[in-house]
């Protein structure tokens, strides 16, 4: 069974550096990479994140997350959003751009990464469970 697992970096600060390395030394795994946002009263929260193929012959399907690290006021995208879409768009993927829930609004990080799941899943972005 093909089981979808986020794995926290950080919030996005140095962490994201972390995500991109991962995302160019692993190019070959590379299944999509994701910007997540949600409403804040300083803006918007936004995480990154990058989902791979299984390595070798396991059912683990490990996503990266930089969680809600990066805050954007207004229109204008951080440096950090603009590098992260950069590195993508090398790698072969354009960032899928998807609004969420705060995690706040969670009781527990947990039931914010079954959200995100769920929803990823709905959308046919990560395959189902087999």
């Amino acid at each position: 069974m093909l089981q979808q697992y986020f794995i926290e970096l950080g919030e996005g600060y140095g962490d994201i550096y972390e995500l991109l390395e991962l995302i160019e030394t692993n190019q070959h795994r590379l299944h999509r990479t994701f910007i997540f946002s949600s409403n804040t009263n300083s803006g918007q929260a936004i995480s990154v994140a990058a989902a791979f193929q299984p390595a070798r012959n396991s059912n683990f399907m490990p996503i990266y997350i930089c969680r809600e690290g990066i805050i954007q006021p207004g229109e204008s995208k951080s440096k950090r959003r603009l590098l992260f879409e950069e590195v993508s768009l090398q790698n072969g993927q354009e960032p899928i751009f998807i609004g969420l829930k705060h995690s706040s609004e969670f009781a527990d990080s947990k039931l914010f990464y079954q959200y995100i799941t769920g929803i990823l899943r709905l959308n046919h972005l990560v395959p189902p469970l087999r």
